[in-house]
């Protein structure tokens, strides 16, 4: 499995905003599903959005309407654009993607820590 590079992440203000993004090799152009997951100290990693067939997205109840998802094959890269960050959104994030049958394609990278303080 191919092993994804996120980055994006820092420290930011509360009200704020971040892009994360997502780079693995190859896999990005013929991957079903992409997701983003966050892991906060203390708490376990939960999925946050996903998009899917490259149209469909779900978003936890956490992050509707502030996160958006989305992917460009053509940069071999997806995107988690987060806005009205809120410190209860501090975590590690990462992404993982999926083959047709639901099968992962990549492995867990190192993550990109987002920090939401005043």
């Amino acid at each position: 499995q191919v092993q994804p590079v996120e980055s994006g992440g820092g420290l930011v203000q509360p009200g704020g905003s971040l892009r994360l993004s997502c780079t693995a090799s190859g896999s990005i152009s013929s991957a079903n599903a992409m997701h983003w997951y966050r892991q906060a100290p203390g708490k376990q990693r939960e999925l946050v959005a996903e998009i899917t067939g490259g149209d469909r997205t779900n978003y936890a109840d956490s992050v509707r309407g502030r996160f958006t998802i989305s992917g460009d094959n053509a940069k071999n890269t997806v995107y988690l654009q987060m806005n009205s960050l809120k410190p209860e959104d501090t975590a590690v994030y990462y992404c993982k993607l999926f083959d047709l049958y639901g099968s992962p394609t990549t492995s867990w990278g190192q993550g990109t820590q987002v920090t939401v303080s005043s």
